[in-house]
């Protein structure tokens, strides 16, 4: 049996047990970490290639041809796999990991991998000059953001076994009867294929000459390589088909291509997890932060998520989603083992079972009053800032104010208020409301004695209100 094998016959043991006991979970969330390091060079040709289709979307050509050409590479020292590097981004989000675990999975079994970073392109900004959020970067830009980059990544990926190589190298020195020489054997029609080039020239936009060049400079970098394969979003399939189209051009064999998933958002709306949308798990986050955002996604993510971000198998993710479907195993239950996943990798064991530990001391009870960890707020200094002000600019609850009022919108901002009498008592509030100061929003549903406590709550996000002059 392999080793993944025999990790998977563990596991599989304390996945059929009861997953509500924080011993079963300890055991198994160490099982499954374990994996994110395992050697897996006595995993087959067949095998291997299974494991990575498994975790794309698509492989191109095939999955057989992967499978024939890591036999065939074995005695060369393993595929070349490929991976080009956005610099721009200074925070990264677990969906940006999700081609970093499969590159992961690639030097596991021995294959060799080289980061492309994209400097020159970087320096060019958005060629179609349309997007604020990709502006010219300066070398310094570049240096800075690939450091920030590289330590927020690094709980999933091994930055000591990676080739890392500038596209700057080769784009400086392409001449242009080079570049003409390899644009003269690319069809527009091809360049004319993506659906965003389609859309904008149904609309009556134009495209400039830049835009049509990019993809190919891009493709370059495959070819000055010479890949074996390159991964990439799904979102990114046509600029990656022109690195095997820009490779026959310089005579070499195509490169395959392993597509990876766009990971939706935390919030459920369908959009890709995004920043600027709010529906992102920041890597720089705290271990109650990753938790408590894990836990306050629908229970349809789970799958999709415990697929991006673990090591876990298909059967052991279908034998699990069984038992749920069986409710032998409580949707919550595992919804708390995905959380510890996700903390665990990037915090350690020890902090994903304490914060295992606080969300149950958070959510499981009746009563917040004696939860010493809350963040407060004072009515008296933040009362008539708007509910959306506070939540942004005093809790840090939410990136924007926008984001607050879909939070409002989504039914997930709420006013929760505890009496002697009747115990806790949660008010959804309406999207207007957060645009009202918090005060009277407050004053509205302290109507009647006997309130011992008000939370503001966004999300999974917990904040207790003081003010004297209101007895709390």
């Amino acid at each position: 049996m392999t080793r993944l094998g025999e990790s998977v016959a563990r596991a599989s043991a304390l996945l059929a047990q009861d997953l509500s006991s924080d011993t079963v979970v300890r055991e198994l969330l160490e099982e499954t970490g374990t994996r994110r390091y395992l050697d897996l060079t006595d995993l087959s040709a067949a095998e291997q290639a299974e494991l990575i289709a498994a975790r794309a979307v698509d492989v191109l050509p095939s999955v057989e041809l992967l499978t024939e050409r890591i036999e065939t590479a074995r005695a060369e020292g393993g595929l070349h796999v490929k991976l080009g590097i956005d610099p721009t981004a200074t925070e990264v989000h677990l969906g940006h990991t999700v081609p970093m675990i499969q590159l992961s999975r690639f030097q596991r079994m021995g294959h060799r991998v080289t980061l492309i970073i994209g400097d020159i392109t970087a320096k060019i900004g958005d060629p179609s000059g349309r997007s604020a959020e990709r502006p010219p970067l300066t070398d310094e830009d570049i240096a800075r953001n690939l450091a920030g980059y590289r330590a927020q990544v690094k709980p999933f990926f091994n930055f000591e076994q990676v080739s890392v190589r500038h596209n700057s190298e080769w784009l400086a020195a392409v001449t242009l009867p080079r570049l003409i020489g390899i644009l003269a054997q690319v069809p527009a029609s091809a360049l004319l294929q993506r659906d965003d080039f389609r859309q904008r020239l149904e609309a009556g936009h134009g495209l400039t000459m830049s835009e049509l060049i990019y993809p190919v400079a891009m493709a370059i970098d495959s070819a000055e390589i010479d890949a074996d394969i390159e991964l990439g979003g799904v979102d990114q399939l046509l600029n990656m088909q022109m690195g095997r189209r820009v490779m026959e051009v310089y005579g070499l064999r195509p490169q395959l291509i392993a597509t990876n998933p766009l990971i939706e958002g935390t919030d459920g709306s369908g959009a890709k997890m995004s920043k600027s949308l709010g529906n992102a798990v920041s890597l720089t986050a705290s271990a109650e932060d990753v938790f408590g955002k894990i836990m306050s996604i629908p229970d349809r993510l789970m799958e999709p998520y415990l697929r991006a971000w673990t090591e876990w198998t298909d059967a052991e993710i279908s034998a699990v989603l069984a038992r749920v479907g069986e409710r032998a195993v409580h949707p919550m239950d595992l919804k708390r083992v995905l959380a510890g996943e996700m903390v665990a990798a990037l915090h350690g064991l020890d902090a994903a079972m304490a914060a295992r530990a606080g969300f149950a001391a958070q959510f499981s009870r009746k009563s917040f009053t004696d939860v010493e960890t809350l963040p407060e707020v004072d009515l008296a200094e933040h009362g008539a800032d708007g509910v959306a002000t506070v939540l942004t600019n005093v809790l840090e609850f939410a990136p924007s104010a926008s984001a607050a009022r879909r939070l409002a919108k989504q039914k997930a901002l709420r006013l929760v208020v505890e009496r002697e009498a009747d115990g806790q008592t949660a008010v959804v509030l309406a999207e207007s409301d957060a645009l009202r100061p918090l005060a009277e929003v407050v004053d509205e549903q302290l109507a009647g004695a006997g309130a011992t406590g008000v939370y503001l709550k966004a999300g999974r996000k917990l904040a207790r209100l003081r003010d004297a002059g209101r007895g709390l």
